[in-house]
């Protein structure tokens, strides 16, 4: 209904395809595709990815989008899909609060693990889709701090 009555007032406005909102706001398909670009960036150049959509079982909300391998390195990357004229980058968007919540699930995977791996860091991939059917522009920002300089598990 709301959709009518936007259309209604903005007849000029074109449709939006199903699942887009009306405010601009992104889909949870492109969020998939989104990581599904950064994880063929990464692993074209070696990475092998371990676990997507990692939550964690002490609190559901914990999400790591990506966990990888760099060589020897554990990685968490978080992506963010943004459209290619979005005025506020994806990587801007990785502010202390949201640092604080992958800081919380990184440590609830890194408890997990036996034996902890011995380096691990945080990355963030910011994917740009473009309206006209181009490949998506995906840029890698590695070794963002997030944990503390003497940070055990």
């Amino acid at each position: 209904m709301w959709q009518r009555l936007f259309q209604w007032l903005r007849p000029s406005a074109p449709p939006h395809p199903a699942g887009a909102s009306a405010a601009g706001g992104g889909t949870a398909a492109a969020g998939v595709a989104g990581e599904q670009a950064a994880a063929d960036f990464l692993s074209a150049r070696g990475w092998r990815i371990v676990a997507r959509n990692w939550r964690s079982p002490r609190d559901r909300r914990d999400e790591l989008d990506l966990v990888a391998r760099d060589g020897d390195v554990l990685v968490f990357v978080e992506v963010k899909t943004r459209a290619a004229t979005a005025l506020v980058a994806g990587f801007d968007t990785v502010n202390a609060r949201k640092k604080r919540v992958l800081r919380r699930a990184a440590t609830a995977y890194l408890r997990s693990l036996r034996p902890p791996p011995a380096t691990f860091r945080f990355d963030v991939v910011e994917v740009a889709t473009n309206v006209d059917g181009r490949p998506p522009d995906v840029r890698h920002f590695e070794n963002v701090p997030l944990f503390p300089k003497h940070f055990l598990p």
